[in-house]
């Protein structure tokens, strides 16, 4: 947990912006993976974690504005409960090291609920929290009003976090290195994937999100299988920590299992480095984070126009979607306590305004984060390109784009795989700074 002050303070803030009502915040709960004893690994709301910092299952945090009082609403472990787990932290002192007043039974929530003022909670993301929520008898909506009010709290990252987050990162970028250390011919996905696991886990944390590693890397979340690395392909590593706090980090390399490029992704990884390398240059505050999304596009047309794959204007090409073909995907995403942060409250409310609204272009839809940058936001920039067989040949099929797509060339590379380079940052006052060690990305690092 950080200080209480840095608890107690996110609560005065959130209260000065909401005013009046009840600001209900269920944490998360054990959930049964094939029966109801045999759990899968507790993981807690990351908002409840944001205003609390209290990481035990089977909580709610209440916050009567009109009283002034706060409450954690949860059961103190029983002897019953000593006999499985061992003696635990009790709930009453979590309470008091994140500066909640009072710690209550939850038997008693639904009658405390009754009093007529208006309950604010956040969308529920999983069904066992929806059906408590009918339980107590809410009726309301989601509170678009404290949506927004976490999702401006929780987008400028505070020092504290930023050195957690960095940490995560830390912890990613020893698993990067190891997939390339075991990375060779007759080695399978999944043995190189458990081995990532393994450095997450031993470091006092967990995956951020399932690894994405894979020889097929024009798949976007292509995740390991059991199949065997040959010499020609390359090894596509989207992995990130989850570390004790649960921040994030996340961090994607693509290099050969041979441990040398062939001439041909030579080109095509350096078309995806110098776009990568394009949109770090045009980070800074007040830029829309779609106009760095849109130069970086250009920048992967333009390299592919230079091969031969694309023709025309690239900036008119990126303008019409030609570019999707190739790169399907967001630029990049807001990065925290969640690897995409804050998305189960709205993609509408943390990355984009009521002036932005997001596209329904096939590609630019989904950009994730397209608002203007600020001071302190976190966010990954990971560009890619991907040959997509199925996509090929169904645009080629019907001459999609044909004026900036020259297909023929194009058809000689519907077995190359896929190239995505990510790193995180920090927005600063005057552009952006890495967050984590370095990590190797080009061509003759990653060969040596």
């Amino acid at each position: 947990m950080f200080s209480k002050d840095i608890y107690i303070q996110r609560r005065r803030i959130l209260a000065s912006r909401i005013g009046k009502g009840i600001i209900l915040l269920p944490g998360n709960r054990e959930q049964g993976m094939n029966y109801r004893d045999n759990h899968y690994p507790f993981r807690q709301d990351s908002t409840f974690l944001y205003y609390t910092g209290i990481d035990l299952p089977d909580l709610v945090f209440v916050m009567d504005l009109d009283g002034g009082k706060e409450y954690v609403y949860g059961e103190e472990q029983s002897l019953e409960d000593t006999v499985w787990t061992g003696p635990l932290p009790s709930l009453l002192s979590m309470a008091e090291k994140s500066g909640v007043g009072q710690v209550r039974c939850i038997s008693s929530l639904k009658d405390a609920l009754k009093g007529g003022s208006a309950i604010h909670y956040l969308p529920p993301y999983r069904a066992d929290v929806h059906l408590l929520l009918q339980s107590w008898g809410i009726s309301e909506k989601p509170s678009v009003e404290l949506i927004q009010a976490v999702v401006l709290q929780r987008s400028y990252k505070q020092a504290e976090e930023v050195i957690q987050i960095e940490q995560a990162i830390g912890v990613s970028v020893a698993m990067q290195r190891k997939a390339m250390e075991l990375a060779r011919p007759g080695i399978r996905e999944s043995e190189i994937a458990a081995q990532l696991q393994a450095i997450a886990v031993s470091e006092g944390g967990n995956l951020a999100f399932p690894t994405i590693l894979t020889v097929n890397g024009q798949f976007l979340h292509n995740h390991a299988s059991h199949q065997v690395l040959q010499n020609g392909q390359m090894v596509l590593c989207d992995c990130g920590a989850e570390n004790q706090m649960h921040y994030a980090g996340d961090l994607t390399r693509t290099f050969p299992v041979s441990g040398v490029f062939t001439s041909r992704q030579k080109e095509i990884y350096n078309i995806v480095l110098n776009a990568h390398e394009s949109a770090i240059a045009a980070l800074k505050p007040g830029i829309l984070f779609k106009e760095v999304h849109l130069l970086a596009c250009e920048q992967l047309a333009s390299g592919l126009k230079a091969i031969g794959l694309m023709k025309g204007d690239p900036k008119e090409a990126v303008a019409q979607g030609a570019h999707a073909l190739f790169f399907q995907c967001g630029l990049g995403h807001m990065m925290g306590l969640d690897v995409h942060d804050m998305e189960n409250l709205g993609e509408q409310y943390v990355g984009y305004t009521p002036d932005l609204q997001k596209s329904t272009e096939f590609g630019l839809k989904s950009l994730r984060f397209g608002r203007a940058l600020e001071p302190d936001f976190v966010l990954t920039v990971e560009p890619g390109i991907y040959f997509i067989p199925q996509l090929i040949e169904e645009w080629k099929a019907t001459g999609k784009y044909s004026d900036f797509i020259n297909y023929e060339a194009v058809e000689a590379y519907k077995d190359f795989g896929g190239i995505r380079v990510e790193e995180d940052f920090l927005i600063t006052s005057n552009g952006s700074r890495l967050l984590g060690t370095p990590l190797s990305k080009r061509i003759e690092e990653i060969e040596s």
